[in-house]
């Protein structure tokens, strides 16, 4: 493993997961939430954003976290290893809740300055519907992918899979 990229639903545990995977590695973690926004939630245009992702992509080693749409092509296509958070939706939306109150008015570690946790309906209906569309665009690239891809369903099995780096 030199280049992992971690995908999943919201609240799946992507930026915790790549955290520990560069822990124990060495490689270095980019968390692309903290990329992609600017303060006060403002999206970057779509070209800047693509210019971004393909500079890190270029780099030897690394550990991604994120699955934004517009990204997976080209974290898929530098990837050797896909690790893939696919839990529970009511997992997730738990882990989303309990994350909002945690971290209300502060900016976690993994995202950007400026872009205080909040909790909306929105992104609740998004992280509640998941394994719909967004999901499918995750499934409908793996079998094009030629590296390794660990597909993790429980919580438990995050650490079985740490502990065979």
């Amino acid at each position: 493993m030199r280049r992992v990229v971690v995908v999943g639903g919201p609240g799946s545990g992507k930026s915790t997961l790549a955290a520990a995977i560069g822990a124990r590695t060495g490689l270095p973690v980019i968390h692309l939430d903290r990329h992609h926004w600017r303060p006060g939630w403002v999206k970057p245009d779509k070209p800047e954003w693509l210019r971004r992702v393909e500079a890190f992509t270029g780099a030897e080693t690394w550990v991604i976290d994120g699955n934004y749409g517009s990204a997976l092509d080209l974290t898929f296509a530098r990837a050797d290893t896909v690790v893939w958070l696919d839990l529970p939706s009511w997992l997730c939306l738990w882990r989303i809740v309990r994350r909002g109150v945690q971290h209300w008015g502060k900016v976690r570690p993994d995202m950007a300055e400026g872009c205080p946790e909040q909790l909306d309906w929105k992104f609740l209906a998004y992280t509640a519907t998941f394994r719909g569309a967004p999901r499918q665009r995750i499934v409908d690239r793996l079998p094009g992918f030629a590296g390794t891809i660990v597909r993790i369903r429980r919580p438990r099995d995050v650490e079985r899979f740490l502990r065979s780096l």
